[in-house]
């Protein structure tokens, strides 16, 4: 049986397929429109699918659209505030309908509803005619089953059918869903409970959108810019921002929208320096969201008595955040889905929907590893490279000379394999480079075009973790931070961030064995088993994903040399 997970309503579109519990392919729909987030600035439009992700899923499998036996649609349309199944599709859809309109919706949202109640017909029909011969034998009615999913039931979905545990407590915190923006379950076996939830206008992750536009950055994709400046900063504005959350018993909680400009001046324009205040604020705001997070999770636990706890969600990808609540408890372990934003969606109602429509009491799939998007084999990679007419060679043994040109302190793209689903670059598609030069943080960042503020990852072999970041273990997915131990702090400076932290990816063998002998090969270069590992990519593009994206990305940057494949190229 096959299951295709769609998400297309806010951002990060992306398509999953499932057959049978085992996922066959994940991947986001930027990785080929070359748009990041896969959408243009709100209003988010919401009618186009991810037709070429869903394309790739569908080559992978080698089957068509009409091959499928069910679409799972990572959001229901029925859920949203007044909608009915009987009284929706009569709605006025005219910005006109709504001239005055309330907190939760804006002059659009009726061409909003419209274009997700009339994504069936969208799927059958809206394919650009050089994909057409994938979607071909499908109807506005099938002939596979629709399944509207509720959004945070995907989230819910994708972070626990996917977890190493039989039964865990889930906690999903994002912007907002149909109405909710965050949620409380049980996973059990191939169940998820639903134990409460917190409804709009009040959301975490909203307030966090709120202030990072405040700060400079852009609202519902920078909030990441702003965990990494507060480190910068201190608490000076922690009761202001205690203020705008109210946590009630229950697990519920309140927001408010407060004007930041009455409590802490002008706001950064975009670009602009920054200030003390902005790293105090954003020190501040990190905090709340760290406390106001720990009393949630500290009730669901309560309410669940599970021992486990698993995350997804756009906040969920805040890995200071998620450190505190690895370190504080009250859970024993926490597991978060790796594409914990929306894109994770469409695994999640895939999964879900497979589960049901199946009948399945156990569980066939346990994510590891993130590798499920494209691959090219040498012979169409070599094939590119001789039609680009750029000079390369075939390397002998790709890991040792890898190393030894990152030992020379060159600064690496590197593609090769499948590429990772999720927001974070884990050695499918990466750019290298060693941690031990002091200066190949700055050197990064210029070549990303990048703040100076924000700092670059460490990827270590896993079964080395321990000694070099305090409490250090598996952890694959780059989620958490972890303290980079003193005596060791001078051997890595390129990935030590101001506040002495990394944020840490493991690798073992079996998840990715070239990526695995190549820190292996450093480290009998150098004596360290760590690299810098960065998304490749440069500032305001998707990272890449085919052999025509990593040459111009190569290309058009101050990158040493490109390993693509068994294929070297530098300039």
């Amino acid at each position: 049986m096959y299951t295709l997970g769609i998400n297309a309503v806010y951002h990060d579109s992306a398509a999953c397929l499932v057959r049978n519990g085992q996922v066959e392919a994940a991947v986001e729909e930027e990785r080929f429109s070359r748009i990041k987030y896969a959408k243009r600035p709100t209003p988010f439009s919401t009618w186009e699918l991810p037709y070429q992700a869903i394309d790739y899923c569908l080559r992978e499998a080698s089957i068509v659209l009409g091959d499928v036996d069910h679409v799972a649609y990572s959001y229901d349309p029925w859920l949203l505030p007044g909608a009915s199944r009987g009284a929706m599709l009569t709605l006025p859809l005219e910005p006109s309908a709504h001239p005055a309109p309330s907190r939760w919706e804006s002059a659009w949202d009726p061409l909003f509803l419209a274009s997700i109640v009339n994504a069936p017909r969208h799927l059958a029909d809206g394919a650009p005619h050089h994909l057409r011969s994938r979607f071909r034998g499908a109807r506005h009615d099938g002939p596979y089953q629709w399944h509207w999913v509720e959004h945070h039931l995907a989230h819910a979905a994708s972070a626990f059918l996917a977890s190493p545990f039989d039964q865990a407590a889930v906690l999903t915190l994002d912007g907002r869903g149909e109405r909710a923006t965050t949620g409380y379950y049980l996973g059990e076996g191939t169940h998820v409970h639903c134990r409460g939830q917190v409804l709009y206008p009040n959301s975490l992750g909203l307030l966090y959108e709120q202030v990072t536009e405040y700060l400079g950055f852009r609202a519902s994709s920078d909030e990441y810019k702003v965990m990494a400046l507060a480190s910068y900063g201190a608490p000076t504005y922690i009761e202001d921002l205690r203020r705008l959350i109210s946590v009630q018993p229950g697990g519920t909680y309140t927001t408010r929208t407060a004007c930041l400009t009455g409590h802490f001046g002008p706001a950064r324009i975009k670009g602009g320096p920054l200030e003390r205040r902005h790293y105090d604020i954003a020190h501040s705001l990190q905090a709340v969201l760290e406390e106001t997070v720990q009393q949630l999770a500290e009730w669901l636990h309560g309410e669940t008595g599970a021992g486990h706890l698993c995350m997804a969600g756009g906040v969920t990808l805040n890995c200071v955040m998620n450190s505190r609540l690895r370190d504080r408890g009250p859970f024993k372990d926490i597991w978060i889905q790796p594409a914990a934003g929306d894109a994770g969606t469409a695994l999640g109602a895939a999964l879900w929907t497979d589960a049901r429509e199946r009948g399945a009491t156990e569980r066939a799939y346990h994510m590891d590893h993130v590798f499920l998007g494209p691959a090219f084999t040498d012979a169409e990679i070599e094939a590119f490279l001789r039609q680009s007419r750029v000079a390369y060679r075939r390397l002998d043994a790709v890991a040792r000379e890898t190393a030894a040109l990152l030992a020379a302190d060159k600064i690496v793209g590197w593609h090769q394999g499948r590429m990772e689903f999720g927001p974070r670059a884990l050695g499918a598609r990466s750019i290298l480079a060693s941690p031990i030069n002091p200066s190949m943080h700055t050197r990064l960042n210029d070549i990303k075009d990048r703040e100076d503020f924000r700092p670059v990852a460490p990827v270590v072999l896993e079964e080395e973790a321990a000694d070099w970041f305090a409490g250090g273990r598996r952890s694959p997915f780059m989620l958490f931070v972890y303290d980079i131990h003193p005596e060791v702090a001078d051997r890595i400076p390129a990935v030590r961030h101001v506040d002495g932290t990394a944020r840490v990816q493991t690798v073992n063998r079996d998840q990715h064995p070239l990526y695995y002998d190549l820190l292996r090969a450093f480290r009998s270069l150098t004596g360290v088993p760590v690299l810098v590992n960065t998304s490749f990519n440069t500032r305001g593009d998707p990272i890449v994903c085919s052999p025509r994206d990593a040459l111009e990305c190569f290309w058009t940057s101050p990158l040493d040399a490109l390993v693509i494949g068994p294929f070297l190229l530098e300039k």
